[in-house]
């Protein structure tokens, strides 16, 4: 995956002047908001090429290096929190909006709730690749330092757009596993549903890769390729899904 071989190396770099400047991975999270927001606004504001096009490409990428930081900085110093959780996955989403918004106006709306779900899927794949094999996935953050009301009023929003989402397709993809594997899915039948090459696919779709295709796109002077993009994003996942019910059928078959 591109993040784990450039991104996160990178940002890997940053991690130990950061920390001995005490710099607040909360503060970290804030500053590549606003990173993706500035380029947003440039992608809207139009100008030249290199002012509207590479700009915006090349903040973009420094968000995803600054978005990977953010976490590496809270496990490197012990400030992991639930609200760090909260803030960044939120924090990606006005991003995701304002860029969708900058480049197909009203029409980004609906994209950025279609990204969302891309998003999820990819979380719930990964959710379901672990537990079916019985390991631990995305550990509690230690709750040190949190701001209880801050805290209570991100969980609010987390729960009125993100957990809806996960809650349907969650029901879906469960839904779509018993009608091929019976009303109870054996263990077996749970890890053919869930097979590394789906978590794969799902993760290769995550937001880096959303942002480093935008970049491509804004170079190519063609942005609206990008939401245009999101789609066929939706239908590849679709493929997919049916591709890993065909793998517990066939499981169920052989036995």
């Amino acid at each position: 995956m591109l993040n784990e071989r450039l991104y996160r190396p990178l940002a890997q770099v940053l991690v130990d002047p950061l920390a001995r400047q005490n710099v607040n991975p909360a503060h970290v999270v804030l500053f590549h908001t606003a990173l993706g927001v500035y380029a947003a606004w440039l992608i809207r504001r139009g100008g030249p090429w290199w002012r509207s096009r590479l700009t915006p490409a090349l903040l973009l990428q420094l968000k995803t290096v600054l978005d990977n930081l953010d976490g590496q900085l809270a496990r490197a110093t012990g400030q992991t929190t639930e609200t760090g959780r909260y803030l960044d996955t939120e924090m990606d989403l006005v991003v995701d909006l304002a860029l969708n918004v900058a480049i197909a106006g009203r029409a980004g709306v609906p994209l950025t709730v279609l990204q969302s779900l891309i998003l999820t899927t990819d979380f719930l794949w990964e959710q379901g690749h672990r537990t079916a094999r019985g390991e631990v996935f995305r550990e509690g953050a230690a709750q040190a330092g949190d701001d209880p009301r801050v805290l209570a009023a991100l969980k609010a929003v987390y729960a009125a757009y993100f957990s809806p989402q996960e809650r349907v397709l969650g029901d879906w993809f469960e839904a779509r596993l018993k009608a091929v594997a019976g009303h109870s899915p054996t263990p077996e039948q749970r890890r053919a549903y869930t097979p590394l090459p789906v978590t794969a696919v799902a993760a290769n779709l995550g937001l880096t890769t959303q942002l480093v295709f935008l970049g491509l796109c804004l170079l190519a002077d063609r942005p609206r390729l990008y939401t245009r993009f999101l789609p066929v994003q939706a239908l590849l996942l679709l493929g997919v899904q049916r591709w890993r019910e065909g793998q517990v059928s066939r499981h169920t078959d052989a036995d």
